[in-house]
C-alpha cells in the first residue's frame, strides 16, 4: 500500500539524511522524495511516498518523532490532501506534428517551454496520475528526455466544527 508522509523539520544540515536513513534502515524504497522551504525560513517540509504496510508506517512515524529536528509528521491520503508534481519533457516533433502535440498538451494543462528544430519541450504541474497519463500519450511521438520533481502534498482545509454550548450575549 502506498503512503504519503508530510514531515515538518527544522531547516538544519543533515536532517534530510537522517530522515531518509531511517527509511533505508527499515528496507523501504522511497518512491518519491521532495524537500522545500515553508512559510518559515527555519523550517522545511519533506514529502515522502513509500510502499509499505500500515503497521510499518505507524512504526516509522513513531521513529521519526524520535529524531531531534522533526517537528510534525502527517500521513496524507488522497481524500484529505492536494498532491502535485512537476514534469518537464522533451518530445521529438517534426513541424507537421507540432499542432497535434500542442493540442494534446493543452488537454493536460501543459505549456510549451522550449521549441527546437526537431523537438518541443513541455512543462506540466498536475496530479502524478495525470502526469503518467500525459507521458503515455507522448510516448508514440518519441520522448527524448523526461524529468519529474517528485510528489508534494498539503492537507486540504478542513471544515470548521460547529460550536457547541451556549453563547454569551454581551449587551
Amino acid at each position: 500500500m502506498h503512503h504519503t508522509l508530510s514531515v515538518l523539520v527544522e531547516n538544519q544540515p543533515g536532517v534530510l539524511a537522517r530522515v531518509a536513513g531511517l527509511f533505508s534502515r527499515r528496507g523501504f524504497n522511497i518512491e518519491s522524495l521532495a524537500v522545500g522551504p515553508t512559510e518559515r525560513e527555519d523550517w522545511s517540509r519533506i514529502t515522502i511516498r513509500v510502499d509499505a504496510s500500515q503497521h510499518s508506517i505507524d512504526q516509522v512515524v513513531k521513529q521519526l518523532y524520535k529524531l531531534i529536528n522533526v517537528l510534525k509528521v502527517n500521513e496524507l491520503t488522497a481524500d484529505d490532501a492536494i498532491e502535485r508534481e512537476l514534469l518537464i519533457v522533451r518530445v521529438t516533433s517534426q513541424p507537421t506534428q507540432r499542432a497535434d502535440l500542442i493540442k494534446l498538451a493543452e488537454v493536460f494543462g501543459a505549456r510549451v517551454c522550449d521549441v527546437g528544430p526537431t523537438s518541443l519541450m513541455f512543462e506540466c504541474i498536475e496530479h502524478p496520475d495525470k502526469l503518467h497519463a500525459f507521458e503515455e500519450l507522448l510516448r508514440p511521438y518519441g520522448i527524448k528526455e523526461l524529468v519529474r520533481t517528485g510528489r508534494i502534498a498539503m492537507r486540504k482545509t478542513l471544515p470548521e466544527r460547529p460550536r457547541t454550548g451556549r453563547m454569551k450575549v454581551l449587551a
